[in-house]
């Protein structure tokens, strides 16, 4: 009974088996029998997306362990890349049809509001783009469907497609849509708008390596539209100070009381050889002034001997449960255009001019100062910096991205660099892909394993399609 039961909860958590119907029962108090309203259903799947894309639970996200920002103390199965001990895949799978996809479909089933909708779609391609990026071939036209064995759809194709509804979407961002509900611009049109179209830059300079003719015209005709130009425009949800709206961060790092992480020595000692000073406001200074030391990646870390994860007194602090957590910035628009000024692209500025905004708003947002001492050193300034193009916008795009791990993760994938270090413990290779669940293996076999054969094999280090090098 127990195997059946639980047999019929993960097709339930995976997306598919139930109507919008059936879905929407779920959410009516049987006491005081209302419909879920759109505007309802449209917060709640964007506070699920911001929480899973800004936690560090081990049992939910780990890319800040994958892009080697942290690294963990008395346990280390993740940071050697063990996927299936937690059902990491499978959290996140689940997390992100079920939670963020599925009430975001709902909530549009709901409203006829054009500019509602729009926003919507904006939010649904951005966790469809994440999904595509942790998996690759992934359920989509079958998906989210009363269709219980979902197909899987070729990943380049979902990509085409999304750039289609990003379009879609983007000549609808006018009017009124939702205002108090959106959390994350108050419903302003303009900054939507700026969003959607640093969004298809994104989708756009993916595909560089992969389909360069289709890149250039993407990311020419998103920064001809207008992205973001300065930090105020920052996709960002405001947390609160007490639960359940904290940043999930304060919920890891500061309410369980636990002592699991700390920075790495792949972070850590780039950060030295640069003397970056946003080192004071990623670490604290536990050591003693001016001193850091990562811990040895995917190694046993003994807490109290390597720095510690903090934040800058003048700045943002990691610990505060009201830090907001970020889904784009302007330092991640930068870096993507610095690749597209390199490659001549009309985008507005050489590709020094968009390196140097990334790092400059990289300091800004964190609240360190004399940035452009830092950019006159000699191994930052992009003339100088060692190595190739890729080396230079990969290390510092990294560097910026120290709070959003999926985002360094990715960097790392697309531009090969920084060099990552392999783990301690068994020195598995850095993983390029999430696995593919468990549960789709033994539920969705089929499938599954068409998928598998499709993309070259259900393994971690399997290449996405637009991971060309």
């Amino acid at each position: 009974m127990k195997k059946i039961l639980t047999t019929i909860l993960s097709f339930m958590v995976l997306f598919s088996c139930q109507t919008d119907e059936q879905y929407e029962d779920l959410n009516r108090d049987p006491k005081n029998p209302t419909q879920v309203d759109a505007e309802f259903l449209y917060n709640s799947a964007t506070k699920s997306l911001f929480d899973q894309m800004t936690s560090t639970n081990v049992n939910r996200n780990i890319f800040r362990l994958l892009g080697q920002y942290w690294t963990e103390t008395t346990y280390t199965d993740e940071t050697n890349y063990d996927f299936t001990g937690r059902n990491i895949p499978e959290n996140h799978w689940s997390e992100m049809y079920r939670d963020v996809l599925l009430d975001f479909k709902t909530a549009k089933e709901l409203t006829t509001n054009p500019a509602s909708v729009a926003q919507i779609e904006v939010l649904m391609i951005y966790t469809w783009q994440q999904l595509v990026d942790s998996f690759g071939d992934i359920p989509y036209t079958e998906a989210l469907t009363e269709i219980t064995l979902p197909k899987y759809d070729d990943a380049e194709t979902i990509y085409l497609d999304l750039l289609n509804r990003l379009d879609a979407a983007i000549a609808n961002l006018s009017g009124t849509g939702f205002t108090t509900a959106d959390k994350i611009y108050g419903g302003d049109m303009v900054a939507w708008n700026k969003f959607a179209n640093s969004l298809k830059l994104k989708l756009g300079i993916r595909l560089s390596d992969f389909n360069t003719s289709l890149s250039q015209s993407t990311v020419e005709a998103a920064y001809a539209a207008g992205v973001f130009t300065s930090n105020a425009d920052n996709a960002l949800l405001q947390y609160e100070s007490a639960t359940p709206n904290t940043n999930p961060l304060w919920v890891d790092l500061v309410q369980s009381n636990r002592t699991d992480f700390v920075p790495a020595n792949t972070l850590v000692d780039v950060m030295n050889n640069l003397d970056d000073p946003r080192r004071m406001a990623y670490f604290d200074d536990n050591l003693g002034a001016g001193v850091y030391d990562g811990g040895v990646y995917g190694d046993n870390n003994t807490f109290g001997n390597y720095t510690h994860i903090a934040g800058y007194d003048d700045g943002l602090d990691l610990h505060d449960p009201t830090l907001p957590g970020v889904l784009m910035d302007f330092a991640e628009v930068s870096f993507y255009l610095a690749e597209a000024a390199h490659r001549t692209w009309s985008v507005g500025g050489t590709a020094t001019q968009h390196y140097n905004n990334g790092i400059t708003a990289s300091f800004d947002y964190w609240g360190v100062p004399d940035v452009a001492t830092y950019l006159a050193n000699p191994n930052v300034a992009y003339a100088t910096a060692a190595g190739d193009w890729r080396q230079k916008i990969g290390t510092q795009f990294w560097l910026a991205m120290y709070n959003r791990g999926f985002e360094g993760w990715t960097v790392w994938r697309k531009y090969d660099n920084p060099t990552f270090n392999l783990p301690a413990v068994t020195s598995n290779p850095v993983p390029t892909r999430y696995t593919y669940p468990v549960n789709e293996q033994n539920l969705n076999e089929a499938n599954w394993s068409a998928a598998s054969s499709a993309i070259g094999g259900d393994s971690q280090t399997t290449k996405l399609f637009w991971d060309m090098n």
